[in-house]
C-alpha cells in the first residue's frame, strides 16, 4: 500500500490550540472541524479496525459482550478456544455452563459473562433460526447485548453504519468540544449529527484507534499528534515531540497490536499481530 505521512509531520513543535470553544465556536465550524480531525485521522489510521478476532456475525457479537471490564486482547487470547469448541448457537447453547466459564475465565466476570453469552445462543436457536439478526431492534433483545455491541456487530459483520460508544470514545469527543454529554446514547446522538451516516463506522474505529495509540486518558501524546492544531485540549499532555513518542503505544510504539489475526492492510503498514494466551501476555492496556 502507498506509504503514508507520519503521524509527527504536523506536530513537529508547538501547535495553537485551535480556535473557538464549547460556547464560543459556531455550529458550522465545530461540523468542519470534526470532520476535518476525522479525515485527518484516516489518513494516521488509515488501517483502523475492529480489534476483536472474528470471522463471522455469531464470533463478534459473542467476542463484544466478552469484551467488557477488559481489553480486546484478552479476548482475543481467549476466544479461538471457545470458538473451536461452540462453532454455532446451537453448540454453544447447549453446552456445560461450567465448561464454558473455565474457557473464558482470563476474561473476567466470566459467570455472568457465560450466562449471557449462552443466554444469547439460546435466544439466537429459538428466536432467529440460529443466525445473529442485522437488524439494531432485534440485537438489542439479545442478553448482554446493548446498542454498543449491537452498533459493533452492525457496523463490522452487516455493513450497516453506528457509531460504537466506548470508553476512549466519548472521552476524546468531549475533550475535542464536540459534546458535553456523558450518557453514551446522547454521546452518540450528538456526535452523529455532525457526519454523514455513512462515517459512522469508520469514524468509530478512527477515535478508538487514537484513544488507544495517542490520545490517552492520563498523558496524551501532544507532540506527536496529527489533529494538535484542531484540538481544544492541546497542552494537557506531553508536548515535547521526543518525549511524546515514547508515550505511543501498539504499532505507532512497535508494540504489538490487539489481534491474533489482524487484517493483512495493518501488517502492511507495520502491525505485529498480539501473542496467544500461552505465549507472552505482551501490553495488556486497553
Amino acid at each position: 500500500m502507498p506509504a503514508k505521512k507520519p503521524a509527527t509531520k504536523k506536530a513537529a513543535g508547538p501547535a495553537p490550540k485551535a480556535t473557538g470553544s464549547a460556547k464560543t465556536e459556531s455550529r458550522t465550524a465545530l461540523v468542519r472541524r470534526a470532520r476535518k480531525i476525522n479525515r485527518e485521522l484516516a489518513e494516521t489510521y488509515p488501517y483502523a479496525h475492529p480489534e476483536l478476532d472474528f470471522e463471522n456475525p455469531f464470533q463478534l457479537v459473542l467476542a463484544t459482550v466478552m469484551s467488557a471490564q477488559t481489553t480486546d486482547l484478552r479476548v482475543n487470547q481467549t476466544t479461538p478456544a471457545l470458538f473451536a469448541k461452540y462453532p454455532t448457537p446451537e453448540d454453544l447453547a447447549a453446552a456445560d455452563p461450567e465448561e464454558v466459564e473455565e474457557l473464558i475465565r482470563p476474561t473476567g466476570f466470566f459467570r455472568a459473562k457465560t450466562r449471557s453469552i449462552m443466554g444469547l445462543a439460546k435466544a439466537l436457536r429459538e428466536d432467529f433460526g440460529g443466525e445473529v439478526p442485522g437488524r439494531l431492534e432485534d440485537l438489542v433483545k439479545l442478553p448482554g447485548v446493548g446498542r454498543k455491541t449491537a452498533f459493533v456487530v452492525l457496523g463490522n459483520a452487516f455493513g450497516r453504519p453506528g457509531i460504537t460508544v466506548d470508553t476512549h470514545f466519548g472521552r476524546l469527543v468531549r475533550r475535542w468540544k464536540w459534546t458535553e454529554e456523558t450518557d453514551p446514547d446522547k454521546v452518540e446522538k450528538a456526535v452523529g449529527e455532525l457526519f454523514p451516516k455513512s462515517d459512522w463506522t469508520m469514524l468509530s474505529h478512527h477515535v478508538i484507534f487514537h484513544g488507544r495509540r495517542m490520545c490517552h486518558a492520563r498523558k496524551p501524546a501532544c507532540g506527536v499528534c496529527p489533529i494538535a492544531p484542531l484540538c481544544p485540549a492541546y497542552g494537557e499532555g506531553e508536548t515535547d515531540p521526543e518525549k511524546a513518542k515514547k508515550l505511543l503505544k501498539y504499532e505507532k510504539g512497535g508494540f504489538p497490536g490487539q489481534r491474533l489475526k489482524p487484517p493483512q492492510s495493518y501488517l502492511d503498514a507495520g502491525g505485529i499481530p498480539a501473542p496467544p494466551l500461552t505465549g507472552t501476555p505482551g501490553d495488556t492496556t486497553g
